[in-house]
């Protein structure tokens, strides 16, 4: 199993963040390669999984890989757009500093 193996839910990826992703910190180009090196990795993981795993995952901070086993030869492949905002930390600890308790 390769990258290669999966082309076509890759390719489908990338017609999807070209046409609906409007900002992800990724040029199409940094995308493709994420999303390769992504596969990659979730073969690797889907391929060395312990007994009774099922999954396979390969995921940074803006893209998801999972490979499920099925009952066929070759497994089933989901990719993700996770959403992130880089201002989430910036919340987070705006609302920590309200909540801490005055001493």
């Amino acid at each position: 199993m390769t990258v290669e193996t999966f082309r076509a839910e890759i390719d489908e990826a990338l017609r999807a963040f070209d046409k609906y992703i409007v900002c992800i910190d990724k040029t199409p180009e940094e995308c493709r390669a994420s999303l390769e090196s992504l596969m990659r990795k979730a073969i690797h993981a889907y391929e060395n999984r312990p007994p009774g795993m099922r999954h396979g995952i390969g995921l940074d901070r803006f893209l998801t890989v999972i490979l499920s086993q099925t009952e066929g030869d070759r497994p089933l492949c989901g990719i993700y757009f996770n959403l992130h905002s880089p201002w989430r930390k910036q919340l987070e600890a705006a609302k920590a500093s309200r909540e801490k308790p005055e001493e």
